[in-house]
């Protein structure tokens, strides 16, 4: 999946942002430990991004990308990111890995207003 850009819609759930994407089995997967407070400042501009927003990702950057998160650490089966140039740490579940065959050395973001 090199340089594949992929697309998953958030929306806030039972206090976070969760996402379905039938395609890789998931339903209401949860976002936690500091993504859904990176989450909350990508979409800041976004009008009602709480019902719904396009989360574009790839681990190559593509135009118009607005962050870049990079790896630090593995911890739990999971993989810790921290926003490039801010103070924000986040940690992605091993659902990542239904999307990349080992945790991106970069993950290039964008949200969109559905």
């Amino acid at each position: 999946m090199a340089n594949a850009i992929m697309v998953i819609s958030p929306y806030w759930y039972q206090g976070t942002w969760v996402f379905d994407d039938e395609a890789v089995g998931l339903n209401k997967e949860p976002f936690v430990a500091g993504v859904p407070e990176m989450i909350d400042n990508l979409v800041k501009a976004i009008p009602n991004a709480r019902s719904g927003f396009r989360l574009i990702f790839s681990s190559a950057p593509f135009p118009g990308y607005q962050r870049e998160l990079i790896w630090v650490r593995e911890e739990y089966d999971g993989n810790w990111y921290e926003v490039e140039g801010q103070q924000m740490e986040g940690w992605l579940c091993p659902a990542l890995l239904r999307y990349f065959d080992k945790a991106p050395e970069k993950l290039y973001v964008k949200a969109q207003q559905i």
